[in-house]
């Protein structure tokens, strides 16, 4: 997943003169984009789930507050920095034949020759070294669920190949961080955690396949498949049904897991937020997508605000 194009004349989806081509030394800036340092909604998309994941732990798993859950908060930010660079640049070693023909990815590092695939894979193997030495920091439990995630993160870029519904593997995959931090804060395995992961699964949904319309024109010639060329013009219906269930979900979680009174302000900002991106998103806009498509940045923030407040006042 990628953050969409610049602007509509130059195809390209990196940007120019902007704080990597004038802040980093020539060698650094091509890695600095394989792992999308230069776009960090992926990087806020992958870790919003852990810090929704973190307080519903700590309201609904009957933790205390503690200073060690803010130290977790930090990890789970270096966690999520540095396992969507490695996600980025696994996803662009697998695509990397299908990039070179596509305007939009085509000056990307391996496509573009900056990065060779051998020096992709140690620039992978590294930031996933980087990783784990976050996920030991936890505990053991936490362990193993974090290591679980490698093997759909490394499915993945093959989904759009098979089947219509990539953003169904994106939306498991973006969203594993609530079963990571809720093991973290208590140690075990619960059904209740299902419960606000099922939501960040619908979440992803709803996002993904409004950023996928950036590129449906691109993903029809070369045979990529995905939801925006699955709904077509029956695009914004889906979009509402997912993020229904995504409201219906957390209002669930909250009151499963017995969050306080402080959820509900946060929520009803949060339901507002969705309801503006159903009404007014223009799926045959690419830069009204992208802007819808980062938005979502803000609901995540705003349904974390939730779970924190909910387990304050819990």
């Amino acid at each position: 997943m990628a953050d969409g194009r610049t602007n509509s004349i130059d195809p390209s989806d990196i940007a120019r003169d902007d704080w990597v081509e004038r802040r980093l030394p020539a060698g650094a800036q091509p890695y600095a984009r394989l792992a999308r340092l230069d776009r960090p909604i992926g990087t806020w998309l992958l870790l919003l789930p852990c810090w929704w994941g973190l307080g519903f732990a700590i309201a609904a798993g009957g933790v205390e507050p503690a200073p060690i859950h803010l130290w977790y908060a930090v990890l789970f930010a270096v966690g999520a920095l540095v396992m969507r660079g490695a996600g980025c640049t696994w996803n662009d070693i697998v695509d990397r034949d299908i990039d070179g023909k596509v305007a939009r990815t085509a000056t990307r590092p391996i496509p573009s020759g900056a990065v060779s695939t051998k020096q992709a894979l140690a620039f992978l193997v590294a930031l996933c070294l980087i990783g784990l030495g976050v996920l030991v920091q936890f505990n053991m439990t936490a362990i193993w669920v974090g290591i679980a995630a490698l093997a759909l993160v490394c499915c993945y870029p093959f989904m759009k190949r098979i089947t219509y519904f990539p953003q169904a593997w994106l939306g498991l995959t973006f969203n594993w961080g609530v079963n990571v931090a809720w093991t973290a804060v208590t140690g075990e395995l619960h059904p209740l955690q299902l419960v606000l992961y099922a939501a960040g699964f619908f979440w992803t949904m709803g996002y993904d396949t409004i950023y996928a319309h950036q590129d449906k024109e691109d993903d029809a010639l070369i045979g990529v498949k995905s939801t925006a060329l699955k709904f077509g013009d029956g695009t914004r219906p889906w979009i509402a049904g997912f993020y229904l269930a995504l409201v219906g979900l957390l209002i669930a979680a909250a009151l499963l897991g017995g969050l306080g009174w402080g959820v509900w302000p946060f929520l009803a900002l949060a339901f507002a937020h969705l309801a503006w991106q159903v009404k007014t998103v223009d799926f045959d806009d690419v830069k009204n997508c992208l802007k819808h498509f980062r938005g979502n940045r803000d609901f995540g923030l705003l349904v974390a605000a939730a779970m924190a407040a909910g387990a304050v006042t819990a």
